[in-house]
């Protein structure tokens, strides 16, 4: 555990929502902290490797970040306009990976769903 990896886990754990790696690079030299972009993208690649964060695509096709407080398999609703994410069980989508990897024979499978929107907050704002 070098001291770059535990200022980037320690500013992940400060914020609420995905972050892309500029945004946390941002936010890490902010801090006053000494770390690299490229170390930045290394450690957040080896944290999601190693199940630590939770990534995927944003509406610009970039890897964004979260410490996320569900420890097991789970997805998101996010907010197309503030970025905000909602942690959600999914178990009828989890069943039909499961039905649908028996169908044509697929072992060893993963899936990733994301649904995007509006949350609360911004769609009262557009009104």
């Amino acid at each position: 555990m070098t001291k770059q990896r535990r200022a980037v886990g320690a500013t992940l754990d400060e914020l609420d929502d995905f972050v892309s790696t500029q945004e946390l690079y941002r936010k890490l030299h902010e801090r006053g902290e000494s770390v690299s972009l490229a170390t930045t993208y290394r450690i957040l690649q080896s944290m999601a490797d190693d199940g630590l964060v939770d990534v995927l695509r944003n509406g610009e096709g970039e890897a964004v970040y979260r410490r996320c407080a569900v420890e097991h398999h789970h997805h998101h609703l996010l907010c197309r306009k503030c970025g905000r994410a909602v942690e959600i069980e999914a178990p009828a989508v989890e069943q039909w990976a499961a039905r649908m990897a028996r169908e044509y024979g697929y072992t060893d499978v993963a899936h990733t769903v994301e649904i995007y929107g509006l949350c609360p907050e911004c769609t009262a704002a557009k009104d």
